[in-house]
């Protein structure tokens, strides 16, 4: 199997001065491909069940750790405040999340999955986790593996990396 980066159309009549700016591959671009090309292989069955992509980021991290607030909701899942509101919102509509004020802080909120929402993505789990078996039967499972652990290891990195100072 090749480990040789993509071709990008249209990129061989592409200005090589401007490119030669740069010292370095453009990571953000590079990550948000590989997302793609990921979320590609699930999107068909989000649709199917009626579910946005966010949606689905929002169901799994409840699943996963429980209720949250929005603002934690919004901080693991990397959706921006304005549109988790609404994102919530049409969730608490279509029945799939509860918000409730914390008795503690009547300012604050928690969200939790509804039974709706764990029967929806157990219906789901079968197809997702089959979609997990096909790409990691093609990619390899020590692939699967390095690649998790070298996420994790690039997230915890540049959490610690202060941000560059544009002056």
């Amino acid at each position: 199997m090749s480990r040789t980066p993509a071709k990008v159309p249209g990129a061989a009549g592409a200005p090589r001065r401007e490119a030669a700016a740069f010292q370095h591959r453009n990571l953000p671009l590079l990550l948000l491909q590989a997302r793609e090309s990921v979320i590609a292989h699930f999107r068909p069955i989000l649709n199917a069940h009626g579910l946005t992509e966010q949606q689905w980021r929002i169901v799994r991290l409840l699943l996963e750790v429980g209720p949250l607030e929005p603002r934690q909701i919004g901080q693991l899942t990397r959706i921006s405040s304005p549109s988790l509101a609404g994102v919530l919102a049409r969730m608490d509509e279509l029945k799939l999340v509860r918000r409730e004020r914390l008795a503690e802080d009547a300012r604050r909120v928690k969200v939790s999955l509804t039974p709706r929402s764990r029967a929806l993505a157990a219906a789901m789990a079968p197809k997702i986790e089959a979609v997990y078996e096909a790409i990691e039967a093609h990619i390899g499972r020590d692939f699967i593996e390095r690649f998790y652990a070298t996420l994790g290891e690039l997230i915890g990195l540049l959490g610690e990396l202060p941000p560059v100072d544009d002056d």
